[in-house]
């Protein structure tokens, strides 16, 4: 989603709010082939909800202002059941329909690395920063290519860190977020937002190639392991599917297709509650010289990197640092027709020679989301993997690795 974040209104977190809005709004006029306006359902089980959740859509309309997608609008519970067939009736007082913008997210990633590369940027995929020593005004980096093995070292006038979870920055709060996908279960091609007892805001959303499925999430759980580790715990999905059987009961005989997870690397702060923790954003220069970047929100993540270019450019090219084109030029579509549509062999051609699929894995959750879409055994899987095996030299061996990381990442946790 690239959203306002109307939960966080709840935490008085007006700036945030008011400054994701400015930047959905960015980027639906910048990227309007992949950021598209959904429609939310918000449903209501007495007055205080009424009120409670009717004062917060005021506001979060009145900090959209001039810039906003569409203002929220009342149902009566009559109109609320005729929308959502499936919803729970009892106690149901209305509801009403907001919009924030939904988009591929894996594929927007890869729109600003393409972009990027096409702005003479290097990107290179599989490929590890590892030691950084100062070379005189500069660094020296040596790099390893994870697929070959191949080391090789680059030079650089300065140096950002924007790994996330990954960051040496140990005061981090690594916080989880996972959804679990189903077999659609909801009417319509609006989403749903649903308050749950405690105030926790989950979405249930249409997904997949023809919207076929429902996502549900997110939950925030502190993430205490490695960042290479991620999955979701059965109390996720305890809780996940106890909060979609209360809003639509014939869910509960449902099983779910698969599952995801995420890390949000957070700012350290005074709430013991990870829901509670601020999404705010910092950019600085550690006592190395080196640039971190941490917290922030995906929708944000346009004006976190406007941020960072411009520190960087203060101290190398301070020429550049009031130039900010990204707020101003579209960004190309620069992947070719929607991939789902194409043939196999197309398919994977396209996420081969356009962008940078080296993997099975890749195809399956960046290209396309197909992974997160069906349940998969090797047999399944195998005319995807001889598709890539005929394009990148791949021997049967590779193949069979190939599809066995993707059957581990598919049957994480889901079920």
């Amino acid at each position: 989603m690239i959203h306002g974040g109307l939960r966080y209104l709840k935490y008085f977190q007006f700036r945030l709010v008011r400054e994701s809005l400015r930047e959905r709004a960015t980027l639906l006029r910048l990227a309007p082939h992949l950021v598209e306006p959904l429609p939310f359902l918000i449903p209501m089980y007495g007055r205080l909800d009424r009120l409670v959740y009717g004062t917060g859509l005021r506001l979060y309309d009145l900090l959209a202002g001039s810039r906003n997608v569409g203002r929220h609008r009342r149902l009566d519970a009559s109109e609320v059941a005729s929308a959502e067939p499936g919803i729970r009736q009892e106690g149901l007082s209305g509801g009403a329909i907001f919009y924030d913008c939904r988009i591929h997210s894996a594929r927007f990633v890869l729109e600003n690395v393409i972009d990027a590369a096409r702005n003479g940027v290097i990107a290179a995929n599989y490929v590890r920063a590892g030691d950084h020593v100062r070379d005189g005004a500069g660094w020296r980096v040596t790099l390893s290519d994870r697929l070959s093995g191949a080391s090789f070292e680059a030079r650089a006038r300065k140096i950002v860190d924007a790994r996330g979870p990954w960051s040496d920055e140990s005061a981090l709060r690594i916080v989880r977020g996972s959804h679990l996908v189903f077999p659609r279960f909801t009417s319509g091609d609006r989403a749903i937002a649903h308050f749950d007892e405690a105030g926790r805001i989950v979405f249930f959303i249409p997904w997949g190639s023809r919207n076929q499925l429902t996502l549900i999430g997110t939950t925030d759980v502190d993430h205490d392991g490695s960042p290479d580790e991620v999955r979701i715990s059965s109390d996720e999905v305890g809780y996940l599917r106890d909060v979609a059987g209360r809003l639509f009961p014939a869910s509960k005989s449902l099983c779910p297709v698969s599952s995801f997870s995420s890390l949000r690397p957070l700012l350290p702060g005074e709430s013991g509650s990870p829901t509670a923790a601020s999404r705010e954003h910092r950019i600085w220069n550690s006592p190395d010289g080196i640039l971190r970047i941490a917290g922030g929100k995906y929708t944000i993540y346009r004006l976190m990197s406007e941020q960072a270019a411009d520190a960087v450019c203060a101290e190398i090219a301070p020429q550049l640092s009031a130039v900010h084109l990204t707020d101003e030029m579209p960004l190309e579509p620069a992947l070719g027709p929607r991939i789902e549509d194409l043939p196999l062999e197309a398919q994977v051609a396209q996420a081969v020679n356009r962008e940078m699929a080296q993997r099975l894995a890749d195809f399956l959750f960046v290209s396309t989301y197909l992974g997160y879409g069906h349940s998969w055994d090797a047999s399944a899987l195998r005319p995807y993997a001889d598709a890539m095996a005929n394009l990148l030299g791949w021997d049967p061996g590779r193949s069979d690795q190939e599809i066995a990381l993707a059957l581990e990442i598919v049957g994480q946790g889901a079920r």
